[in-house]
């Protein structure tokens, strides 16, 4: 099942006041953050807020992720201890850096046997991760790894590597085309990293733009004013989904049902087209059906 995921906003844990704003907001997903937006002495707290967020529900049709600390943090065990009896729609683990990363959570989730629904998304942000990217797309075939997707997290890798951010991304960009090929390669989905320069949003729409270029499915986010770009760039045009309907419609006739390629407005379509328009299509419906 295609699920949009144009706009996924992190929201920290220690806030309850933005927690319960989540509910009203027209991103796709929330991603409730016990990692980066949460200070050590309001973990503890921010956990317990996150349990209550989650256990109350009410958010709609938007997809929860629960953000845990690393493996490497004296958090994640209760962390994951928290989020497996709440039951969001997905965990997100920051730093993954091997397939033995991923072990470790599944383990743990398979062992106070949490609900099998609940996925596990995990932040490519370390150069190991990179470099592991293919394997680690891999375990998606393990249905106990519950392996659902890849969030790329450029500012831990800037920091660990020293690879500079720079506008247009243009030191990144073999890094992100190698994950999102290894993501794609094994049917994952690949979220983009935030965009960090909050007031800009004309470098917003541009980032927006590039990563819908790059094979992104989404983007995570930071502020909520930048989830209407987000979810604009996102969001197939109506002209292209027209497009793909009549493409369906024309391999769906009679004439056509055992044709590899037809010629349609003019051009040459292959079957290869259809598929394209079956996912522009499905993407669109599901945009509908969020409401938003």
């Amino acid at each position: 099942m295609i699920r949009p995921r144009r706009s996924m906003l992190f929201m920290p844990g220690s806030n309850p006041r933005a927690l319960e704003k989540a509910r009203t907001l027209p991103a796709d997903g929330l991603i409730l953050d016990l990692e980066d937006a949460v200070a050590p002495d309001a973990k503890a707290g921010a956990r317990d807020q996150i349990a209550q967020a989650v256990t109350a529900r009410g958010f709609g049709k938007r997809e929860v992720l629960i953000r845990v600390n690393s493996l490497d943090s004296p958090w994640w065990l209760d962390d994951l201890n928290m989020a497996a009896k709440v039951r969001p729609d997905g965990i997100l683990v920051p730093k993954i850096s091997s397939v033995a990363d991923l072990k470790v959570i599944a383990d743990r989730l398979r062992d106070i046997g949490a609900d099998s629904a609940i996925r596990v998304w995990a932040m490519i942000e370390t150069a190991q991760a990179i470099l592991h990217a293919e394997e680690l797309s891999a375990q998606v075939h393990d249905p106990a790894m519950r392996l659902a997707g890849f969030v790329f997290g450029p500012n831990d890798i800037a920091r660990e590597t020293r690879i500079r951010m720079v506008p247009g991304r243009s030191t990144m960009l073999p890094m992100i085309l190698h994950c999102v090929l290894a993501a794609h390669a094994h049917g994952l989905d690949m979220l983009d990293g935030p965009y960090g320069d909050i007031g800009n949003m004309p470098g917003l729409e541009q980032e927006c733009a590039q990563s819908l270029d790059l094979g992104f499915d989404g983007k995570t986010l930071i502020h909520p004013s930048h989830i209407e770009v987000c979810n604009a760039a996102f969001t197939p045009p109506a002209a292209d989904v027209a497009n793909a309907r009549k493409i369906l419609a024309a391999f769906e006739l009679p004439e056509n049902a055992s044709r590899g390629a037809i010629q349609l407005d003019g051009r040459m379509v292959e079957r290869l087209h259809a598929e394209i328009a079956k996912r522009t299509i499905a993407i669109a419906d599901a945009i509908a059906a969020s409401g938003h």
